[in-house]
Formats: structure tokens, C-alpha cells, sequence
């Protein structure tokens, strides 16, 4: 037998004894829920001088920075490449409260296929959401934190959002 055969040989044998001590629930990932997120909606984040700091990244690294409801980013869903979806990207002043009652200097937008759905699977699972939903022109949206206190907005974006 070569060096490289007893070396393989070795390696395997190692690699058998350490697999056959793993779990099942080492291994296996938890299973996705009903409802997901389908993508990012927005990126939303505080700045001292959110017009400057909105100027920078238009200038340097070519976001399309416009008023907070305007997309940055145009992409097609995976799942279905028919749909046209859009992801945000804001500035917002520091002393902003719409990410209350988080702390954090910054919000995710996530984007789902049923908000009504999504709301009621999260509170299902003992999972706090805000009462208010709110419906503009772009679709409807809803709020809870995180396990860290960080805000997250959930998006039913209407047809071509």
C-alpha cells in the first residue's frame, strides 16, 4: 500500500468514526415554515446627513439614490422570473423613529407572498407583531423585532413592487 493509499485509508476511517457520532439534529437543518420571506424589499439605514451620505453612495458605487420609496434595485424572482420585484435602499435621518422602538441604526425590509398569512404563522409561534398594517400605493406592510430588539418591516408588495 502507497503513503497516499494508508493516508486515505486513515482519513476515511476518521471521518466514518466522526459521522457516526453526529446527531440527526447535528446534521439536519430545521425545516423552512409555510411562509417565507421571498426577498429583500429595503435596506433602510440612519445618517447624520442622509443627503450627503446618499450623495457618496450614488457617486461612488452607482445606487440609484432617490426619495425612500424608490426601488435601487430591479430583480426577477427566482421562483417565478415572470414577476418584476424592486429592493430599496434609504437613507434616513439619525433622529428618525420609524425604526422604533428598536435602538439599531438600521431596518430590513422582507418581502412575502401573503402578509396575512406570514403575520398569523409568526403568531402561531409566540411571535409579537405589531396590530397596525399598513396599505399605500406600493402594497401593505407590518412590524415586529427581532430576539435583538432590531425592528423588521414585512412587505406584500403590490404588482410590479
Amino acid at each position: 500500500m502507497t503513503r497516499y493509499q494508508a493516508g486515505a485509508v486513515i482519513l476515511a476511517a476518521v471521518l466514518g468514526a466522526v459521522g457516526g457520532r453526529m446527531t440527526a439534529s447535528q446534521t439536519a437543518l430545521p425545516e423552512l415554515p409555510a411562509e417565507r420571506v421571498s426577498g429583500i424589499g429595503g435596506i433602510f439605514f440612519k445618517a447624520k446627513d442622509p443627503k450627503v451620505l446618499a450623495a457618496w453612495y450614488r457617486q461612488h458605487l452607482g445606487i440609484a439614490v432617490g426619495a425612500p420609496a424608490d426601488p435601487a434595485f430591479t430583480w426577477r424572482e427566482r421562483d417565478d422570473p415572470s414577476r418584476l420585484a424592486t429592493t430599496t435602499w434609504a437613507v434616513f435621518r439619525d433622529t428618525t423613529t420609524y425604526f422604533a422602538p428598536s435602538k439599531a441604526p438600521f431596518m430590513l425590509n422582507y418581502r412575502v407572498r401573503n402578509l396575512d398569512r406570514m403575520i398569523a404563522q409568526l403568531r402561531g409561534r409566540g411571535i409579537a407583531v405589531e396590530p397596525k398594517i399598513v396599505e399605500d400605493e406600493a402594497g401593505r406592510f407590518a412590524w415586529l423585532l427581532d430576539p435583538e430588539d432590531n425592528r423588521i418591516e414585512l412587505w406584500e408588495p403590490k404588482a410590479g413592487h
